[in-house]
């Protein structure tokens, strides 16, 4: 099972557990936020963010976050209410399908494009899933 904490405000970043590791910034996060997220959160690998500001997040939290070796990924998640639970659960069973696609011989890409479409999972974040399980 891997869990993905939904960060909904930059008041949310003092509620993440220091030992999250993957999270989604359903908000424009400042570099300044960036920094605070990795101080509450030092374990942290992954942030997903939402396309349009993928595409015009500030340069500095980009370097910022690459050059503590977290990876950076582009979508969304989707039918997630964060008034009911803070986490998105990616269960066992997708991540078995993604492994028993990966030794039917799919690369990367036809695994991403075939699980998103079905898990509505953002094809980056299915790679990164990928990347982890290899």
């Amino acid at each position: 099972m891997m869990k993905i904490r939904i960060v909904s405000s930059k008041d949310d970043i003092n509620d993440i557990a220091r030992g999250d590791r993957t999270v989604h910034l359903a908000y424009r996060a400042s570099s300044t936020d960036m920094f605070k997220l990795l101080q509450f959160s030092p374990r942290l690998r992954a942030v997903q963010v939402p396309p349009s500001y993928y595409k015009n997040m500030p340069e500095t939290a980009r370097i910022f976050l690459e050059t503590q070796g977290i990876e950076i990924i582009e979508g969304d998640v989707w039918g997630h209410r964060k008034d009911i639970d803070e986490y998105y659960i990616i269960n066992d069973e997708l991540i078995d399908k993604i492994e028993k696609l990966q030794s039917d011989g799919l690369n990367a890409d036809e695994i991403s494009s075939r699980v998103s479409w079905e898990s509505k999972l953002s094809p980056g974040m299915v790679n990164y899933i990928i990347r982890q399980s290899a």
